[in-house]
């Protein structure tokens, strides 16, 4: 263990859409291994799982918000029919859908109404629409800032918070390792979700091809940032699941994700994962066969 691991440790949690589920089954894992963070860093559906797991850090935590994604439905995330997308266009709106439907769902599910309510200090990481930057919320409204770090260009509006107009985290770093840094932490564990690898054919819809599209920008954005940070700490990249061929927008399949990835995530610990730092292979550009789950 080198010097700076004695320092803060971040738990640093990706965007990814559905591919969030897989988030689920490392933290299943992590928790059963005894691991333990100071802070918790996250953007998108990574700011909605850490934020869940900052309020409740703990096994019982976890396998409550496990509960909460075994019943996710696209409909309860992603409400985009034929009808709403052409009224969008002829109102024209920038926007495909209002995030009415997830925020109601993060209303009732969330454990704490405000940021700094959180048993582990939280920050959720958001993009300044107009100049691309970082935007870390770190106090206030919890579901707002979540909101905001979850809108994704084009499919929901921006969110205003303190005067400023947000968009999903993943814009400006879908895994913001830049942020755990600033934050002070020394050693960062970092939870992608992967990508679709494997997928067996371009995303039929607008929407899903935006965010299967941002999804690749944001796991090349997450290599270049681990070389960029390894001198600066010891950063940790558990291993996403490959081959993998789930659309962003499928939960279908969410109790296959989670189990994989637990499955995965103890195998990675067995072999040393939390000991060595660098980019896993699968995060790297590759190619699969066709039709893989």
């Amino acid at each position: 263990m080198s010097e700076r691991e004695h320092g803060r440790t971040a738990l640093v949690l990706a965007g990814g859409g559905s591919l969030g589920a897989v988030q689920v089954g490392m933290l299943q894992a992590l928790i059963e291994h005894g691991f333990h963070a100071e802070l918790v860093v996250g953007a998108s559906v990574g700011a909605i799982n850490g934020a869940y797991f900052a309020a409740r850090p703990h096994r019982h935590g976890v396998e409550e918000l496990a509960d909460i994604w075994l019943s996710l439905r696209s409909e309860d995330v992603f409400p985009i029919h034929t009808f709403s997308a052409l009224k969008s266009l002829l109102l024209g709106q920038n926007h495909l859908v209002p995030a009415d439907a997830l925020a109601h769902l993060l209303e009732r599910r969330l454990p704490v109404a405000r940021i700094e309510d959180t048993q582990l200090p939280l920050h959720i990481v958001a993009t300044e629409l107009l100049t691309g930057r970082e935007a870390v919320l770190s106090a206030g409204p919890l579901l707002e800032a979540l909101l905001a770090s979850a809108a994704i260009p084009l499919v929901y509006p921006h969110r205003e918070v303190a005067g400023k107009a947000l968009v999903d985290g993943s814009v400006a770093s879908n895994t913001p390792i830049a942020s755990a840094v600033a934050l002070g932490a020394k050693r960062l564990l970092v939870l992608p979700t992967g990508f679709g690898c494997a997928c067996p054919a371009v995303p039929a819809s607008m929407a899903s091809l935006a965010l299967h599209t941002l999804n690749l920008l944001s796991m090349w954005q997450l290599v270049r940032d681990v070389e960029h940070y390894q001198h600066q700490a010891d950063i940790h990249v558990v291993a996403p699941l490959c081959p993998q061929a789930v659309s962003v927008f499928d939960f279908s399949v969410t109790a296959g994700l989670i189990r994989r990835a637990r499955l995965h995530t103890q195998r990675w610990l067995r072999e040393g994962g939390l000991n060595r730092t660098g980019v896993p292979d699968s995060l790297r550009p590759h190619h699969h066969g066709a039709g893989i789950q």
